[in-house]
């Protein structure tokens, strides 16, 4: 078995983090970066903090505007920007 097939680079790593945070990671490259994590700090730091935003993000309730009052500003800011 070559050392190629289940070592992984920091990048390919990371770019499977980032797909196994969204649930696209295969099993395979999930097997590949929990090798990866098991010996490298780097990449566990980078899985911990990627961990850390996720949460932060799904935790997160935002307060947007309504379409309504968008439209209305923007009709506000169109006839302002006429003015001048």
């Amino acid at each position: 078995m070559k050392k190629r097939f289940l070592f992984i680079s920091c990048e390919e790593a990371q770019h499977i983090c980032d797909k196994a945070q969204y649930d696209e990671a295969s099993g395979w490259e999930k097997i590949k970066l929990n090798i990866r994590l098991s010996w490298c700090r780097i990449t566990r730091a980078y899985y911990k903090r990627n961990t850390k935003l996720t949460e932060a993000v799904k935790s997160a309730k935002p307060d947007c505007l309504d379409p309504k009052a968008k439209q209305a500003m923007e009709a506000k800011f169109n006839e302002e920007l006429a003015k001048h």
